[in-house]
């Protein structure tokens, strides 16, 4: 079985950690959390003897489709210095893959989704609640699964509520807990869609959300309507 990481994170943290230490410090480190992760995906009966990291590259399709906002327009803090440094030694000694024209989230729900219950997608990042399959969050240490009647609530919840992070715009004053009761009863992802075109009085802004927040499952995929 596999592992599938979102190497970003792990670049950031430990850069952000590491900013007054040495660069060697800060590779130490990451190559240590590296390990400890990759150990500790283990669960039940279920052993990873395989990984693969991810990172994000250039030329993020999302770019393009955010009209509302400008798409993470609200990331304005300085970088980590040493974050190139930690980037390429994950490619260089992990083998680390680059996703371009994308994000790393991107590849990892593909091969997440390739693989199905053969991997698990290691990450802190809330959207990976959107893709069924098994899940691990290395700083709660929780192993979890999401099913596909989840995975699609989940996301209808977050086209109602926008994502703060992103600096995707959702509905006005509506939280999760105002969202669940829009989609209340709605069991398919026909009526789940339906409920959040009525909330928004249009189709536009349902659908600039949904492919912005929407993972990719295949190469080069533009997220569609459910039509059934």
């Amino acid at each position: 079985m596999i592992a599938l990481l979102d190497s970003d994170i792990l670049a950031y943290r430990i850069g952000f950690a590491c900013e007054a230490e040495s660069v060697g410090l800060a590779l130490s480190r990451l190559d240590k959390i590296i390990t400890d992760i990759l150990l500790a995906c283990d669960h039940g009966d279920f052993f990873y003897d395989e990984w693969k990291l991810f990172l994000t590259g250039s030329n993020n399709f999302r770019k393009k489709i955010a009209t509302t906002a400008v798409y993470k327009g609200n990331r304005t803090a300085a970088k980590p210095i040493h974050l190139p440094a930690l980037r390429k030694h994950m490619i260089d000694s992990w083998g680390a893959v680059v996703a371009e024209g994308e994000e790393a989230d991107d590849a990892i729900a593909i091969e997440g989704t390739m693989y199905g219950d053969s991997c698990i997608m290691v990450s802190l990042d809330k959207d990976f609640n959107q893709i069924p399959g098994w899940h691990y969050n290395f700083v709660k240490k929780t192993h979890y699964y999401v099913n596909q009647a989840e995975g699609d609530r989940f996301f209808y919840t977050q086209i109602l509520t926008g994502d703060s992070a992103d600096n995707i715009i959702g509905l006005f004053r509506i939280g999760p807990v105002k969202a669940a009761k829009i989609l209340q009863d709605k069991t398919t992802t026909k009526e789940m869609y339906d409920a959040c075109v009525e909330a928004y009085g249009n189709t536009d802004r349902v659908l600039e959300n949904a492919r912005l927040l929407w993972l990719r499952r295949y190469d080069d995929e533009l997220w569609l309507p459910p039509t059934d």
